[in-house]
C-alpha cells in the first residue's frame, strides 16, 4: 500500500487537533471569577453568623418578637421551614407567580435563619424606597434521594434567595440583568468597586447591596462580578457553621 505524503498526514493532523481543541472549548468549565473570602475578627457577633447558629426554638421566638408575619411549613432538607405571609418593613418578597400560586409554591418557602437576614435586608431596601423584591427562588425541592433526616445548605436548605428585581413604590425598577452593569472578575464592594457604565439605577444596586455585605447580613453574596450563571440575580446566602464571608 502507497504511503500518504507526508504533507498529507500533517494536514490530517492539523484537522484533528482543531477538532480536539473544539470540543475540549465546548465542554471547558464555565469561566468564573476568583473567589475573595473575608475572615473579620467579629464574625461571631454579625448577623449572619448569629442567625446562622440559632435553634429552631430560639429563631421562631425571633421571629416573634419582630412581629414577622409567617406560616410554619413541611420541607425535606429545611430545618426551620416557614412561609412568609405579609412584607418586612414594608417590602414583599415573592416570585413571579400569581398570586393564587404562591400558597402552595417551594421556591417561597425559606429557612427560618434566611427571615430573619432578610428582615434586616428589608430595612435597608425600606430607605431605597423598595417595596418588592422579586426572586427567582429560595427553596428547591430536595431529590427524592435526599434522606429524611439531612438537612440541606443553600437553596436545599431554604437558606438562599435569588433576587432578580427590586421594585419602587412609584413603580420603577432596579432590575440586575439590565443595571448592574458588571463584569466577570471585577470586585463587587469595597475600594475601587464600581459599575462599568454608573448609571443611577446602577450606583443605587450597588449602594443596596453593599450596605448588606458591610453589615454581614449574608456569608456568601454572589453578582453578575462572579459567573455568567448569576448575570441576572443577587444570591443572598446565609450559612450554617462557618464564621467566612464571600462577596463577589
Amino acid at each position: 500500500m502507497a504511503r500518504a505524503p507526508l504533507a498529507l498526514l500533517l494536514i490530517a493532523s492539523a484537522a484533528l487537533a482543531g477538532t480536539t481543541k473544539k470540543k475540549a472549548a465546548r465542554h471547558a468549565a464555565k469561566p468564573h471569577a476568583t473567589s475573595r473570602f473575608q475572615n473579620p475578627d467579629d464574625a461571631p457577633d454579625t448577623p449572619a453568623v448569629r442567625y446562622a447558629a440559632l435553634s429552631p426554638a430560639d429563631c421562631k421566638a425571633e421571629l416573634a418578637k419582630r412581629a414577622i408575619p409567617y406560616q410554619d411549613e413541611t420541607a425535606k432538607g429545611v430545618l426551620v421551614p416557614v412561609r412568609l405571609t405579609g412584607p418586612l418593613h414594608g417590602v414583599t418578597f415573592r416570585t413571579d407567580l400569581k398570586d393564587e400560586q404562591r400558597a402552595t409554591t417551594p421556591w417561597e418557602i425559606a429557612d427560618c435563619r434566611l427571615v430573619l437576614a432578610l428582615d434586616d435586608f428589608a430595612a435597608i431596601l425600606e430607605k431605597h424606597d423598595i417595596v418588592e423584591v422579586r426572586h427567582y427562588s429560595i427553596y428547591r425541592v430536595a431529590p427524592k434521594s435526599w434522606p429524611d433526616d439531612k438537612i440541606g445548605g443553600q437553596h436545599n436548605g431554604g437558606l438562599a434567595l435569588d433576587a432578580g428585581r427590586f421594585i419602587k413604590k412609584d413603580g420603577s425598577k432596579l432590575v440586575v440583568l439590565d443595571d448592574f452593569h458588571g463584569k466577570i472578575g471585577d470586585k463587587t464592594c469595597g475600594d475601587g468597586a464600581a459599575p462599568r457604565k454608573p448609571t443611577p439605577e446602577a450606583k443605587e444596586l450597588r449602594e443596596i447591596l453593599c450596605d448588606a455585605v458591610d453589615a454581614h447580613l449574608f456569608n456568601v453574596v454572589l453578582t453578575p462580578d462572579f459567573n455568567r450563571p448569576h448575570r441576572n440575580h443577587f444570591h443572598l446566602e446565609v450559612m450554617a457553621g462557618v464564621r467566612w464571608f464571600l462577596v463577589h
